[in-house]
């Protein structure tokens, strides 16, 4: 066959080792010429990260722009593996709750509590929890909700120039560890939500500093908006950003912010209620622009109705126990705030030690041993700051968890910077990219 009649083509894509050229028959001449003529058009490979300030963690982006407009986005994760699902199978149901929380770094309450209710499901204790313990819950998920919108819009801003709005954030993210190191000893990584329950009750003055963390946060929230929402730059920078409608939602599975830019106001908090999120009195705020700034607005909204939820849950908080009353689950059995964090209460060591044998022989084999949970597999839900952060826990019967595997919503919601980014300009990437918020951490567990 003459070489008119072959295919003739040289089609060549980019890899990290460089240009491979896939050679299907044709004259060599023809091939080398299409070859050079492919070289001489304007498209480069940019390489984003893995380390790279807009990034929001060790993500790789690997961008083909023709000029200055993106033609191809692909996302490289895994530089941030920590094994922490493979590491659960080898710790007890209560050990689990360190690990949890150390994955969206960002959320720590929401990974400890979406665990938990799978853990109490699998027990069949879930109507058993006290109702101090969940509003306690409701209360830091809500505070920890608010942390996580703060450090979005501050990064988000940082990321654009917008230096000030940074500072704001991350001073404003400050009040809410502050709350949190009251409460549980800790600014992050607390494993405070436990199964049965909380690991201890809050401590003297908790109630007075939350009342004064919502008047201060009421006060703030509003510069918020003086800085960026009626900031024409800003407003311009952000519009039409990172569009993805209704339909590119539902297809990718992106949840959160994202979807709820897109017109649906789907939160779990009303879908599929947890923890008695049903008796609270707050809306679930949607916008329809599908872009950056409807996301921005959108985490803006959400703050506000966490401040409304906080000020019910302080109103809620009745005198009563915060863990189950069953012995055989509720580990540890008594916590104290000491000048070195939380760790064993020494009067109560020296209660079980002194006056009760078969007390401490109990207490030694809870920590060391752990409970036993039924066998079976369960999959639970919350609405993280994010999206729906899910896990599906599998039981065999034993001390430890069979297998655990988190849906994290930023692992989900990071494939859609794909479609956000392609055919846009390189630089509304970094926009994009802030608007999903993904934390690395959740993304590679």
């Amino acid at each position: 066959m003459s070489a008119t009649h072959a295919t003739r083509a040289a089609e060549a894509r980019e890899t990290t080792e460089g240009t491979v050229y896939t050679v299907t028959g044709g004259d060599w001449d023809e091939i080398t010429q299409a070859a050079a003529d492919r070289a001489d058009d304007e498209k480069i490979i940019v390489n984003m990260g893995p380390q790279h300030p807009s990034t929001h963690g060790v993500l790789r982006l690997i961008l083909e722009i023709d000029g200055e407009t993106v033609t191809e986005a692909r996302a490289g994760i895994g530089y941030l593996h920590t094994g922490i699902e493979k590491n659960l199978e080898y710790r007890t149901w209560t050990q689990g709750t360190t690990f949890v929380t150390r994955m969206d770094y960002l959320t720590p309450f929401f990974n400890e509590t979406a665990y938990c209710l799978g853990v109490e499901k699998l027990l069949g204790i879930t109507d058993d929890i006290p109702d101090r313990a969940s509003v306690i819950r409701v209360l830091l998920m809500e505070l920890n909700r608010l942390s996580s919108h703060f450090v979005a819009i501050a990064t988000g801003g940082m990321e654009l120039g917008a230096t000030t709005v940074m500072i704001y954030g991350f001073r404003d993210r400050e009040h809410c560890l502050d709350v949190f190191e009251l409460i549980t000893g800790l600014r992050m990584n607390h494993a405070y939500v436990r199964p049965g329950g909380l690991a201890q009750d809050l401590p003297p003055g908790a109630i007075d500093a939350l009342r004064e963390f919502v008047k201060k946060m009421r006060k703030n929230l509003p510069e918020y908006d003086k800085l960026c929402t009626y900031n024409p730059v800003f407003r311009n920078r952000l519009k039409n950003v990172g569009y993805l409608d209704l339909a590119g939602c539902l297809a990718l599975g992106a949840t959160g912010p994202i979807l709820r830019s897109a017109g649906l106001p789907h939160d779990l908090r009303k879908t599929d209620p947890y923890c008695g999120y049903e008796t609270y009195d707050f809306e679930v705020p949607t916008t329809d622009t599908c872009d950056s700034f409807g996301r921005f607005l959108l985490r803006l909204e959400e703050m506000r109705q966490s401040l409304r939820i906080i000020e019910q849950c302080i109103e809620r908080l009745e005198p009563g126990p915060v863990m189950v009353a069953d012995k055989k689950i509720a580990w540890p059995a008594q916590l104290a705030l000491g000048p070195d964090g939380l760790g064993n209460s020494l009067d109560h060591i020296k209660n079980i030690m002194g006056t009760s044998m078969e007390a401490l022989i109990h207490h030694f084999k809870l920590v060391t041993e752990g409970f036993r949970v039924p066998a079976g597999q369960v999959y639970t839900a919350v609405e993280s700051p994010k999206g729906e952060l899910g896990v599906h826990m599998v039981s065999d019967g034993g001390t430890r968890p069979f297998r655990v595997h988190f849906r994290d919503p930023s692992f989900t919601n990071l494939q859609s910077m794909a479609a956000m980014c392609e055919g846009g300009m390189v630089a509304d990437v970094i926009v994009a990219v802030a608007s999903i918020d993904p934390v690395m951490g959740g993304v590679d567990r």
